[in-house]
């Protein structure tokens, strides 16, 4: 299983993330305090792993997601999904990611 913790920024929203591989690719639990994420992750249960870790197979089904519902483009929280999907898929080794902004 791999977890993640999204911490988006300014709106103040927080989104967890439970990924779980199984026998028909990677079951989702996301829990977040925004209204778009949580309409998302009702939507979001299930995915491919590889054909959420590259767009030459189509478009990502939690970036799909996203533009559906997040109303922010650049809202973190698909891309954390992503995230979550290949640690759990055994695709990539658990490792933050940070954006630092300043002005």
């Amino acid at each position: 299983m791999a977890k993640a913790e999204i911490f988006a920024g300014v709106c103040g929203f927080s989104t967890k993330v439970e990924a779980q591989k199984n026998d028909n690719g990677v079951h989702l639990e996301i829990t977040s305090e925004c209204a778009a994420i949580q309409k998302l992750a009702q939507e979001l249960s299930e995915v491919e792993p590889f054909q959420e870790i590259s767009t030459r197979r189509g478009m990502p089904r939690s970036l799909e997601m996203g533009h559906k519902y997040c109303t922010h483009a650049a809202c973190p929280v698909p891309v954390g999904i992503i995230k979550a999907v290949e640690i759990a898929a055994g695709l990539a080794l658990p490792k933050d990611v940070e954006i630092k902004l300043t002005k």
